[in-house]
C-alpha cells in the first residue's frame, strides 16, 4: 500500500486540478487505508474518476511514459522479473529490462517505494511506465490465477518433500511452526491448499497413522488420496495448519476449531473451516472449503426440476411459515438455504440467521455464530431475533424441542423461517418433529414446505458413453414403462483427463413436499411417515429415487451413482 506521502502527493494534484474536493480526498485516503488499496484504485472503485482520466492526468503532470497494457503481451515477461511478493505488495508489474534498466508498469508514478524495492531486489535501475489502474489489476489477477492453475503436485511435491526431510533433520530441536515464507513446510502446505481449490475439492483430510501420513481430498463427494508425506512430518504439518488457523499449537489433547482466509486475488478469496481432533498417532485435521461464490448460485443451477423450483419459489414468496431442508451432512442443504436467502435478500426485508458455524458471509444478512460455551444457543439467538423486528429468520439446525418450539412460534406470528433437520426423507421430517414433542397441530399450521435432498456426481460430458440396459432391468431399477416407451439413453462413466473417474461436478436431487390439508390431517391424527409419503406421492411428489432416475433419463448422471446416493430395494 502506498505511504501517506504518496497519498498526499496525488491528493494535492487532484485538488489543484479541481477534479476532487478536499472532503472527497479525505474520504478516499480513509477508505484506501481501510481496504489496503492505493489511492488510485480507491478513486476508480468509488467512480470519482476513471482509470483513463487518472493516467492521462499523471502523464501530463509528470511526463511518465504512458502504455496501453491491453496491447502488451504479458506472456513475454521474463520469469526472473516476476517477484510475486513485490508485485502483490505494490500492485506493480515489471514489464521488461534494457541493459541495466527495469521498466515497471504502475498506475501511480509517485509510488517511489515500489521502484526502490524492485531496484534493490533485482539490482536494476527501475523506471515507471504509466498504465490504467483497472487494466493493471486485470493482468495481475490473471497472473495469480495462472500460478494456481499451473501447480503440479507431482514432481514439485517430491522436491518439496525432499527439502522438508532435510529441514526436519536440521530443526529437530526447534519449535514446530515456521513463519518464514520460504520454509519448505510452508511451500508444501500452500501447494496442497491451492491444489485443493484448483481440483474443486470440498474437504481436505490430514491423517496421521503409526507408519504413514495421508492427505486426502473429497472431490464430488468421494475421498481421494493425493499425497503421502513422511510420517515424521505429521507434527510440523499440523502445527503449520494450526498457526494459519490461529489455534493453540501447544494444545494437542482437545479438539479445536478455527478458520483460514486465503486471498487469491484482489476480488476473490477462499475461506477454510478447520477442525482438529486428537488421535492416538497425532492430530487429524479436516478443512472444509467455504467458497462464497457457491452461495451466489442461481436456483436454476442447483438441479431442481421446473415444478420443484416453482414450488420452492412460491413458498419463499409467502410472508410467513416454515421451510425445512433435510438430508445428511454434505448433501448441499447450506447452499439450498443460502440460495433461498439470496432471493429474499432485498432492502425491504430484515434477515437474521443463527448458524453453527457461519460458513459463508452474506452481504445484507445479519449472521450470528452460535457459541455454546458462552451460552449463545440456537434457542437464545432465536429469542433475540424475535425482538429485532425480523422478516426472515434462518436457523442452521433444529436440534431440540426448545429450538423447534421457538421456530414454530416465529412461523406462526408473521415471520418466514428457514431451517434444516437431519432426516432421510421429507415425510420423516414431520414425524421427527412429533417425536421431539412438537404438537401435531403446531406442525400442520406452521410448516409450508419440506425439501429432502442429496448430491449426485455429474457424468463428464467429454467421456460419458451410452450403456445398453434391457427393458426388464430398467423396470426393476424403478423406471416406469411410459418413460421407457418414450425412449432415452442411459450413460455410464468412463474417465478422461478432464474428470475424476468419469464424473465432474455434482447436481442436486430433490424431494419437494408441500404441506397440504390432507397431509396436515394425517399429522394431527398421529399418522406415520409411510402414510405421509404415500399420500404425498399420490399428490404428485417425486421421491429422491424418482428424481434421481429422472436425472438418468436426462443424461446428467448414471444409474450406479443414483444407486449410491438413494435407497434401492
Amino acid at each position: 500500500m502506498p505511504t501517506t506521502a504518496v497519498h498526499l502527493g496525488l491528493a494535492t494534484l487532484f485538488i489543484r486540478k479541481r477534479l476532487l474536493s478536499e472532503e472527497q480526498i479525505a474520504s478516499v485516503i480513509t477508505k484506501s487505508r481501510q481496504n489496503k488499496l492505493s489511492i488510485v484504485s480507491t478513486i476508480v472503485a468509488e467512480k470519482l474518476l476513471s482509470a483513463r482520466e487518472i493516467s492521462e492526468l499523471c502523464y501530463e503532470e509528470y511526463g511518465t511514459p504512458l502504455l496501453d497494457l491491453a496491447e502488451f503481451d504479458v506472456q513475454n515477461i521474463s520469469d526472473e522479473l516476476l517477484n510475486r511478493k513485490l508485485i502483490d505488495k505494490h500492485k506493480c508489474l515489471p514489464l521488461f529490462k534494457r541493459g541495466n534498466r527495469l521498466y515497471i508498469a504502475t498506475s501511480d508514478p509517485t509510488n517511489i517505494n515500489a521502484l526502490e524495492d524492485f531496484q534493490f531486489s533485482l539490482g536494476l535501475h527501475a523506471e515507471a511506465i504509466l498504465v490504467e489502474d483497472d487494466k493493471l489489476h486485470k493482468v495481475l489477477e490473471k497472473i495469480i490465477e495462472e500460478d494456481i492453475s499451473g501447480l503440479d503436485l507431482g514432481g514439485a511435491d517430491q522436491e518439496a518433500l525432499a527439502n522438508m526431510e532435510v529441514a526436519e533433520t536440521e530443526r529437530r530441536d526447534e519449535t514446530t511452526g515456521d513463519s518464514s515464507d520460504d520454509a519448505p513446510i510452508v511451500i508444501y502446505i500452500n501447494k496442497i491448499l491451492t491444489d485443493a481449490i484448483r481440483k474443486g475439492a470440498s474437504d481436505l483430510h490430514f491423517e496421521p497413522y503409526e507408519k504413514r501420513y495421508r492427505i486426502r481430498f473429497r472431490i464430488d463427494g468421494i475421498l481421494h488420496e493425493v499425497s503421502e508425506p513422511p510420517v515424521n512430518l505429521g507434527g510440523r504439518i499440523s502445527a503449520r495448519l494450526k498457526v494459519m488457523s490461529k489455534l493453540d499449537i501447544a494444545e494437542r489433547r482437545v479438539p479445536q476449531d478455527g478458520r483460514i482466509k486465503m486471498k487469491l486475488s484482489r476480488t476473490k478469496s477462499i475461506d477454510f473451516r478447520v477442525s482438529t481432533l486428537p488421535t492416538i498417532w497425532g492430530e487429524k485435521i479436516v478443512m472444509r472449503i467455504l467458497d462464497s461464490s457457491s452461495a451466489q448460485l442461481g436456483i436454476e443451477k442447483l438441479g431442481y426440476e421446473d415444478d420443484q423450483r416453482e414450488l420452492y419459489e412460491q413458498m419463499l414468496a409467502k410472508p410467513q411459515g416454515m421451510i425445512l431442508v433435510t438430508g445428511p451432512t454434505g448433501s448441499g442443504k447450506t447452499v439450498s438455504l443460502y440460495t433461498g436467502l439470496n432471493i429474499l435478500n432485498t432492502e425491504e426485508r430484515n434477515i437474521s440467521t443463527a448458524e453453527d458455524p457461519v460458513e459463508i458471509n452474506l452481504e445484507g444478512v445479519n449472521q450470528v455464530h452460535i457459541n455454546l460455551k458462552a451460552g449463545l444457543t440456537f434457542a437464545s439467538a432465536l429469542r433475540s431475533f424475535l425482538r429485532q423486528d425480523p422478516d426472515v429468520v434462518m436457523v442452521g439446525e433444529i436440534r431440540d424441542l426448545e429450538t423447534a418450539e421457538i421456530a414454530i412460534k416465529a412461523a406462526q406470528t408473521g415471520h418466514l423461517v428457514l431451517s434444516t433437520l437431519h432426516t432421510n426423507s421429507a415425510a420423516e421430517t414431520l414425524t421427527r418433529l412429533v417425536n421431539m414433542g412438537v404438537p401435531g397441530y403446531n406442525i400442520a399450521s406452521s410448516v409450508n414446505l419440506i425439501i429432502a435432498q442429496r448430491l449426485a456426481r455429474r457424468l463428464c460430458p467429454a467421456c460419458k458413453k451410452p450403456e445398453d440396459i434391457p427393458t426388464a432391468e430398467l423396470l426393476r431399477l424403478g423406471f416406469n414403462q411410459q418413460s421407457i416407451d418414450q425412449g432415452f439413453t442411459v450413460y455410464k462413466p468412463c474417465g478422461c483427463d478432464l474428470c475424476s473417474a468419469g464424473y465432474k461436478g455434482r447436481v442436486g436431487i430433490y424431494e419437494v413436499m408441500k404441506m397440504s390439508d390432507e397431509i396436515a390431517r394425517i399429522i394431527m391424527e398421529g399418522g406415520n411417515s409411510l402414510h405421509i409419503a404415500t399420500l404425498a406421492k399420490e399428490q404428485g411428489m417425486r421421491d429422491l429415487r424418482q428424481s434421481g432416475l429422472l436425472k438418468v433419463t436426462q443424461g446428467v448422471t448414471s444409474i450406479a451413482e443414483i444407486n449410491r446416493v438413494t435407497s434401492f430395494n
